[in-house]
């Protein structure tokens, strides 16, 4: 079964991982794992889930109880969570700085086509000098 992105229902999950529905309801009760609920009521699980359970399936085999694999586990998404902010941090700081970059590349624009006017008409000045002169 291909699971890719696509919501698994309790019996899929079983399936894909031959571990008992009745297992799989209880670690959804504790809270190791998390599961969407349809209009219908229906759980439905992600491939997130998947890789959840071989986790916590390991950490039992390990020897620790589902208390501290909870606890581990939200140990684990508080870490992804200040991660996710330092990230969403950054990105706006990257943001602004790129806004003031953009901001002084148009300053230095419009400083340049001044620049390049003044100097066209000076040169102009010049040049219909010398053509009055040579008129007259």
């Amino acid at each position: 079964m291909n699971v890719g992105n696509e919501k698994l229902k309790i019996g899929e999950l079983a399936e894909v991982t031959g571990i008992t529905k009745r297992t799989i309801d209880y670690y959804t009760n504790l809270g190791l794992l998390k599961a969407e609920r349809s209009t219908s009521n229906y759980r439905f699980y992600t491939s997130e889930t998947i890789e959840q359970l071989h986790k916590i399936e390991e950490m039992k085999a390990s020897g620790m109880s589902l208390q501290d694999i909870k606890k581990s586990i939200k140990q684990e998404n508080k870490y992804e969570e200040i991660d996710l902010h330092e990230i969403r941090l950054h990105m706006q700081t990257l943001k602004n700085e790129i806004s003031t970059l953009l901001d002084q590349m148009q300053q230095q624009e419009q400083t340049t086509q001044t620049s390049i006017k003044n100097k066209v008409s000076s040169e102009s000045v010049a040049l219909m000098q010398t053509l009055l002169l040579l008129i007259t």
